[in-house]
């Protein structure tokens, strides 16, 4: 009797093993199933702007803003002229705005008495032609020796096909992801699996030297060829 209890006792062991080791055994290969890595990939691409955009003063200075304001009207069509002779069609005049300047003591205080009223008059010129924008940004201030005082403001430039580039780049920053998983899993001859999760990081659109980076992504406008940079951050199982 003794000897049918031991071999009932010997046998619920092992199954109490069997069970263990099958319990065991499915909870590492859980474990291992829900291993992952997170990988970030990037990718750019060199552009050039497409169109540009420039917008300068006409500025005067006179006695009253009146005057001011005549000698800006005799001036514009010279403007205009230079402009079209250029070949730019793409014109917009925007309103004018102005500020008195003071006339000074002999003790340095400030009167009430106006020295002069400042006007300026806000062109902005656009065009498809990027470097004819780029020519006139630099020679328009030869209308100084006309006696027309130019001030340029801003001068940019613009890539039109960048929705297109950021879905291309973004593809192809996932797949330098999945290259770097590869190398990353190479030595433990894992692989990447299937992909969990994607976060698109911000784009950084800089000039082509520029090393500058931002959490806030850059949108440069001030150069014509621009560098684009994507980055993914991939999640992927191993496998």
């Amino acid at each position: 009797m003794f000897e049918k209890i031991e071999r009932l006792q010997v046998l619920s062991l092992g199954l109490i093993l069997a069970i263990g080791l099958v319990f065991s055994v499915s909870l590492a290969t859980k474990n291992l199933s829900n291993d992952k890595i997170s990988v970030t990939g990037s990718s750019y691409k060199i552009v050039e702007s497409d169109s540009a955009r420039l917008e300068f003063e006409i500025e005067a200075k006179r006695p009253t803003k009146q005057l001011a304001y005549n000698l800006v009207q005799t001036q514009m069509p010279i403007v205009k002229k230079y402009l079209a002779d250029k070949g730019i069609k793409d014109i917009e005049i925007k309103a004018t705005n102005g500020y008195n300047t003071y006339k000074y003591s002999a003790n340095g205080s400030m009167t009430n008495d106006v020295a002069y009223y400042n006007l300026s008059q806000p062109i902005v010129i656009k065009s498809n032609d990027v470097a004819k924008i780029k020519e006139i940004s630099s020679d328009i201030q030869n209308l100084l020796t006309q006696g027309i005082d130019i001030n340029v403001m801003s001068t940019e430039y613009f890539y039109s096909k960048l929705g297109d580039l950021k879905v291309e780049l973004l593809e192809a920053a996932t797949k330098d992801a999945k290259d770097r998983a590869n190398a990353m899993l190479k030595a433990t001859r894992n692989h990447p699996g299937k992909i969990q999760s994607v976060q698109m990081g911000v784009f950084q659109i800089t000039p082509v030297d520029s090393t500058n980076v931002s959490d806030m992504g850059i949108n440069d406008t001030s150069s014509v060829e621009k560098k684009v940079t994507a980055v993914a951050n991939v999640v992927f199982r191993i496998k």
